[in-house]
């Protein structure tokens, strides 16, 4: 296999694709930013529909308020094993 190439051949490697379709796109690119833009949209206001019904403060002291959405899931996961 000969591995030698001419400037010129260089050269049209290094320019790129060329032609009447480069740099065109089709409209599913575009429907595809959209649904992509949609979906990030929607993650951010359920994120911050979430984050409004954390509470204001955790109390270490009386965590009865913070578990009432806790679901269970704090304290040490091997006593949970156990139980």
């Amino acid at each position: 296999m000969n591995m030698t190439y001419t400037a010129a051949q260089i050269t049209d490697v290094l320019a790129g694709p060329e032609g009447p379709e480069f740099g065109k796109a089709s409209p599913l690119g575009l429907l595809v930013v959209l649904l992509l833009l949609g979906g990030t949209i929607f993650l951010i206001w359920s994120m911050n529909k979430h984050i409004k019904r954390l509470p204001k403060n955790f109390d270490w002291d009386h965590p009865e308020d913070d578990q009432a959405a806790d679901d269970g899931t704090d304290g040490d996961p091997r006593q949970q094993q156990s139980r």
